[in-house]
C-alpha cells in the first residue's frame, strides 16, 4: 500500500501548480485551467484520506464527486462569461476584463 505522504506530496505538487497558474497566466482559459488543477488537488486529498482513514467507507469519494459537480457547474459558467468578453473584447485576456463597461 502506498503510503499517505506520497498522496500529500503529489497533491501539494498539482495544487501549487495551479496556484501558479492562476497568478502568472492572463489567458483566461489556462486560468479556468488552473482553477481545474486545484479542484483536483483537493479531491486527491480527499480521496487519499478516506482511504487511509477508514477503507470502507466511501465518504472522500462521495466528497470528491460533489467538488467535481461543483467544478464542471463552476467552468460553465465561466466559459460564458469568457466567450461573452471573446465576443465584446476579441481577446480573452483577463487584463481587458478589468474593464467590464458596456
Amino acid at each position: 500500500m502506498v503510503p499517505l505522504e506520497n498522496y500529500l506530496v503529489l497533491s501539494a505538487i498539482i495544487f501549487s501548480l495551479g496556484v501558479y497558474g492562476v497568478l502568472a497566466r492572463r489567458n483566461a482559459i489556462l486560468i479556468l485551467m488552473s482553477i481545474e488543477l486545484m479542484l483536483n488537488a483537493v479531491s486527491l486529498n480527499f480521496i487519499a484520506f478516506a482511504a487511509y482513514l477508514d477503507p470502507t467507507k466511501i465518504t472522500g469519494a462521495i466528497f470528491a464527486v460533489f467538488v467535481i459537480t461543483v467544478a464542471a457547474a463552476e467552468v460553465g459558467l465561466a466559459l460564458a462569461i469568457v466567450i461573452r468578453l471573446f465576443r465584446n473584447r476579441a481577446t480573452s485576456n483577463v487584463d481587458e476584463a478589468a474593464i467590464m463597461k458596456w
